[in-house]
């Protein structure tokens, strides 16, 4: 009878093995066996494929808020189970750890990008549409290896929390941000907290940046395939990469303040970016 493993350890080998191509994948832009090629890009890259996802978003205003209403909502109801489940230490990374599952949330802002670029009228409904892609399974595949990486960092986020202000519970939201800020503990927990989601979030880049918009885009290409031009990417375009992530990461931070309610202009514009990111990255 075949073992059925829980999400943690398959998300753990999925981490493993992905930290390994990483480190194992070509520089070079050229590719072996008609693999897809990868550009080198510039800043000016990044520049034009934000205002491309802002024309995006311009072009399609009411359909896309409608589709990214749900990110607001999300993040309350994270803030809530962490608020009612007594894991308020766990609030902060839940809501950062948001952006490690961002690439697949964003699954329907891409296919909106792609049907626009082939001039096609584009409504909401459209988003929904990738549910017959020929690709959908590998789509989902990926969706799933990103949900494990995301539990690893819930996991990774609680041990800190033991090893610093832990194991016992904070009793209230005042008094753990006085632990937190005003503690040699909890600023350990910052420090380490803080580098530890830097190495998720960069492996989550890695995999990702052009990956879901690939597999949208070519019928013939794997999962695997996707992955390992997207890391190709980035190893190729280090310091553009690099200024992309904290791009999005700081278009993430903004969007959050106002309640989250930014996040339905920032989660659009970032979305519709990252297609016009993968065309100026990987050539057609």
């Amino acid at each position: 009878m075949p073992l059925i493993r829980n999400p943690v350890l398959w998300g753990w080998d999925y981490f493993t093995n992905t930290v390994t191509a990483v480190g194992s994948v070509p520089e070079a832009p050229e590719v072996q066996s008609g693999r897809p090629a990868v550009r080198r890009i510039g800043t000016a890259d990044l520049r034009a494929a934000l205002v491309a996802g802002a024309h995006d978003f311009g072009a399609s205003r009411t359909d896309v808020i409608a589709v990214c209403l749900i990110y607001p909502l999300i993040g309350l109801a994270f803030a809530r189970l962490a608020f009612g489940y007594g894991v308020l230490q766990l609030l902060f990374p839940l809501a950062a750890g948001f952006a490690l599952v961002g690439p697949f949330a964003a699954i329907g802002l891409y296919e909106m990008s792609r049907r626009r670029e082939r001039g096609e009228d584009v409504t909401w409904i459209d988003a929904l549409e990738i549910r017959h892609s020929p690709q959908f399974g590998a789509i989902l595949k990926l969706g799933l290896l990103l949900a494990g990486i995301f539990l690893l960092w819930l996991v990774a986020a609680q041990a800190i929390y033991d090893l610093t202000l832990g194991p016992k519970l904070p009793v209230s939201v005042a008094a753990f941000a006085d632990a937190v800020f005003t503690t040699r503990a909890g600023w350990a927990l910052i420090v380490v907290g803080v580098g530890v989601g830097f190495l998720f979030a960069v492996l989550v880049l890695s995999i990702s940046v052009v990956a879901f918009p690939m597999l949208l885009d070519r019928e013939d290409i794997t999962a695997e395939t996707a992955i390992t031009t997207s890391i190709r990417a980035v190893r190729t375009n280090k310091r553009v990469m690099a200024l992309w992530g904290l791009i999005v990461a700081a278009g993430l931070v903004i969007g959050s303040i106002p309640l989250l309610v930014g996040l339905i202009v920032v989660m659009p514009v970032i979305g519709h970016a990252t297609w016009h990111l993968y065309r100026r990255v990987v050539p057609r």
